[in-house]
């Protein structure tokens, strides 16, 4: 059991099936999913709690403002927090699958930072619903505690595609990676995030979603719950290997991931101050 435990990453293929020299992938797969499924309980959400003010239209356009946002920020977020140096040499990389060198070849976009699709959703659904005259902190109560289990989905894509794997252990709990320099069992810490970031964190948020009090109070919370479990879970992942221990010992992710729980704190503050004051 442990054995066929350990070899598991070696025996799945992350693809689907091929076209030509086209690949399905899984993770594909599972960016689908995991929308489908932040779609899904917002709309049980729309037909049950009728606090929200939001059709099923402005619901369906904050989605792909989401969607859009996602990808656009987290591929930015990559370029600017981890590999800022290579695509200033290498600028058309950042936007086109290919690469360059030694001829043409289709790479996919290799690099997607979670902080920078944060900063993406959120931009772009400040602008709908500017546009739409919605309140940000009120939609943020709405779809925040449906989030959380999409991430669930997203770090099995990373699982399968053998990608963002840990660190070197002894533990009987380590996994082989085909992909992981070496041949030592490194940490599974794709599965510890979908864990944690995933179904604890929706667990945590689901239940309280009508039960905080403090408008906005969602966001902050949603901030802090995967901040911390980020941070910790840093620990057991191997850094990137262009970046390493950046700053006392701590991962790019760590720091932006302390950046994270500080902006949840300043938010939760200026939030609390505002409900006291009947804003």
């Amino acid at each position: 059991m442990v054995e066929w435990w350990q070899r598991m990453p070696q025996r799945i293929s992350p693809v689907i099936f091929s076209i030509g020299s086209f690949d399905v992938r899984y993770y594909a797969l599972m960016y689908i999913v995991a929308f489908l499924l932040v779609y899904w309980l917002a709309s049980w959400r729309l037909r049950r709690e009728p606090r929200f003010k939001i059709s099923s239209g402005q619901l369906q356009e904050i989605m792909i403002a989401m969607m859009l946002g996602l990808l656009i920020g987290a591929r930015l977020g990559y370029v600017l927090f981890y590999n800022l140096s290579y695509y200033i040499q290498h600028p058309l990389e950042i936007v086109l699958p290919f690469t360059f060198q030694g001829g043409i070849q289709f790479i996919g976009f290799a690099g997607m930072s979670y902080h920078g699709g944060v900063i993406g959703i959120v931009t772009a659904v400040i602008i709908v619903l500017r546009r739409r005259q919605l309140d940000f902190f009120l939609v943020g109560d709405f779809i925040v505690p449906c989030i959380p289990l999409a991430y669930t989905f997203g770090r099995l894509g990373n699982f399968i595609n053998g990608e963002l794997y840990g660190r070197e252990t002894d533990m009987a709990i380590g996994m082989y990676f085909p992909n992981a320099p070496g041949a030592a069992l490194r940490h599974p810490s794709q599965l510890y995030e979908g864990l944690f970031e995933g179904l604890v964190l929706f667990c945590i948020l689901w239940p309280l979603r009508n039960r905080l009090g403090v408008k906005g109070a969602s966001v902050s919370l949603y901030l802090a719950g995967y901040g911390m479990v980020r941070f910790l879970i840093e620990y057991v992942r191997e850094p990137d290997a262009n970046l390493g221990l950046i700053f006392l010992g701590l991962s790019m992710g760590q720091l932006l991931s302390l950046a994270m729980i500080v902006a949840a704190a300043v938010l939760y503050a200026f939030l609390l101050r505002r409900e006291r004051a009947g804003g």
